[in-house]
């Protein structure tokens, strides 16, 4: 007899796919973020909002999250998933590029908008460890909100990203350390001493150099034995693996998840295996944040909006405004510009994630009054909301900017020339790496991504750009930068995998150059119906080779032999452009038949 099953242990994933399912989609559709698709979701399907109406319908309970604390539990990992990605895209070459963004910029963010805030919370709660904690929580700003919006606007490689990057950045690191003086401050926590403060200090330098010093020596070799498997399942397995026991790390040490997740990024972004593992991250990642959106909608009470609506308004806007002003001023003296410095601002005036950590700690602690703990957090929660409609105003305002800039005679200076892109070379076998050399001794930038550890694990060590990862997958097409890239070169040697590649970029990018090698004439017209710009048979390519060879040898000029073998590989390439596949014997025909003209 088959056992009973509660239905009640999958409500809430279900609803929650279910909701990822309908809300992505019609927001997609509409141009809208999904982040505030997820945040109206949370705020409907939540215990403060369909859940007042469980006492009169009992049914609503299948239609509502209900147990939001191991939902915020489970949302804590979209932030560490959020965090292990961007340290992946980063390295410690720039990040210490960075560090005058970071610790210069960052520190006297979250230093001045600390002061402002705290001197206005000062008045209402009358005590300076309630007003430096409600200062320090609205000094903070949305990793897990704004990142994701700049990188839907492809804006974090710019200078306002990454000022705004690197402000996130610091903010994450200042986490820890602000935690650690609620519990020092915690007056039922007579064991919270200063000793006890620096003991965990220390542990959590301690544990920052384990993940350091034991990923350097392990992640490596560790991925090179998993992807000898070729098991897809396996590398997906390890890259949960590193992400779950380096943020638990860092959590039994005191820092927090992100953090620890963030340096294992950093860590892997030095090997050829970083942009495999973003890309099987990203599924991962992507859902993971929808569940801490809905978490954050989750917290969200109307009905205590709705008691003081204008006041509960005025101070998110207040937040928002005294903060944009002081990024806005800051920003100036580290290079940015007007429009680059209103874009910053906007971006990080609204409040943030660990907002909600720091508040809900210091009312559990005693520090801060329940009743003005919870209302900060409907305002936190309120500027987060607003964050994607900001980022639309901000970038208008910074494009309003520019073009202003741009008409004053003062700033007519003509733009730096722009950086050639780069080649994506897929396999690297011996055809890929004749290519790499051809390109290198032309000065020409390349990425090389073959499916091979050792071949890969060899090329980095002769200090190749290559990457271990699947050109199939459009996702790690993207992860190497397709966008930009000049061409794509595909030198595989099954029929099926370079179809696959193609198929791909095309769908990622219709209009880049791609030349591949292809088998033979009809494999090589295949090609051309799929969108390839140059197919290179290797039947064709090799009989013209020996004729070059025998007209050279037996004294035909030089000259002459190479502008027929030219001549002849055009003809070749328009023949296949254009004739049919199903038809080969009548092309070799025709092809013949041209050579007898």
């Amino acid at each position: 007899m088959a056992a009973a099953i509660d239905l009640h242990a999958y409500q809430e994933p279900i609803l929650f796919l279910a909701t990822a399912g309908i809300v992505v989609p019609l927001f997609h559709r509409l141009r809208i973020s999904p982040v505030l698709g997820f945040l109206a979701a949370g705020a409907l399907l939540g215990p403060y909002g369909l859940g007042r109406l469980i006492p009169q319908y009992p049914w609503v309970d299948w239609l509502t999250f209900t147990n939001p604390e191991g939902t915020s539990r489970l949302a804590e990992f979209g932030v560490v998933f959020l965090l292990f990605t961007i340290g992946i895209e980063l390295s410690w070459q720039r990040l210490r590029i960075l560090r005058r963004l970071v610790f210069g910029f960052g520190s006297l963010q979250v230093l001045l908008c600390t002061i402002a805030v705290g001197l206005f919370a000062y008045k209402v709660v009358d005590t300076i460890t309630a007003a430096a904690l409600i200062g320090i929580a609205f000094a903070l700003s949305s990793t897990a909100i704004v990142l994701p919006v700049l990188a839907e606007q492809k804006r974090l490689n710019t200078t306002s990203g990454r000022a705004t990057f690197s402000a996130l950045l610091f903010q994450d690191l200042a986490v820890a350390p602000i935690l650690f003086t609620i519990a020092a401050l915690d007056a039922r926590l007579p064991e919270a001493t200063i000793f006890s403060f620096l003991i965990a200090l220390g542990q959590a330098a301690l544990a920052l150099a384990v993940i350091v010093g034991i990923g350097r020596l392990v992640l490596r070799p560790f991925f090179q034995m998993v992807t000898a498997t070729r098991s897809p399942e396996l590398f997906m397995a390890a890259c949960l693996l590193v992400v779950m026991v380096t943020s638990l790390i860092a959590a039994v040490s005191g820092l927090s998840m992100a953090l620890g997740a963030f340096i294992a990024g950093i860590l892997l972004s030095e090997t050829e295996y970083r942009r495999a593992v973003d890309t099987t991250i990203q599924p991962f990642k992507g859902l993971l944040l929808g569940v801490f959106f809905v978490s954050v909608g989750m917290s969200l009470d109307v009905f205590q909006f709705l008691e003081t609506p204008l006041t509960i308004l005025a101070v998110a806007t207040f937040l928002i405004a005294i903060k944009s002003v002081i990024i806005y001023w800051l920003s100036r003296p580290f290079g940015l510009n007007a429009a680059e410095a209103a874009e910053t601002g906007l971006l990080l005036g609204p409040g943030g994630e660990f907002a909600l950590v720091i508040l809900g700690s210091a009312m559990a602690a005693g520090l801060v009054p329940d009743r003005i703990g919870q209302n900060l957090l409907l305002v936190t929660t309120l500027t987060m909301i607003a964050i994607p409609f900001f980022a639309r105003v901000a970038r208008r305002l910074s494009r309003r900017l520019e073009k202003k800039r741009a008409t004053d005679p003062a700033a007519a200076v003509p733009p730096p020339p722009e950086e050639p892109g780069r080649v994506i070379i897929a396999g690297y076998g011996r055809v890929g790496q004749l290519v790499g050399d051809m390109l290198q001794r032309h000065k020409v930038p390349y990425l090389a991504i073959d499916m091979d550890p050792a071949r890969v694990a060899e090329q980095r060590r002769a200090g190749r750009p290559v990457y271990f990862g699947d050109g199939s997958y459009p996702e790690f097409l993207r992860a190497c930068g397709i966008e930009q890239a000049r061409a794509l070169v595909i030198t595989l040697d099954t029929p099926s995998s370079i179809g696959a590649v193609v198929a791909a970029a095309r769908q990622e990018r219709a209009d880049i150059t791609i030349v591949s090698r292809a088998r033979d004439d009809k494999h090589a017209a295949q090609l051309y119906e799929m969108g390839v710009d140059d197919a290179v048979p290797e039947t064709i390519e090799a009989s013209l080779q020996l004729s070059e060879a025998v007209l050279a040898d037996i004294g035909v000029p030089m000259g002459l032999v190479i502008a027929s073998i030219h001549e002849r590989r055009d003809e070749f390439r328009e023949i296949l452009k254009t004739k049919n596949t199903r038809k080969p014997d009548r092309l070799e025909f025709r092809a013949r038949r041209t050579v007898g003209k």
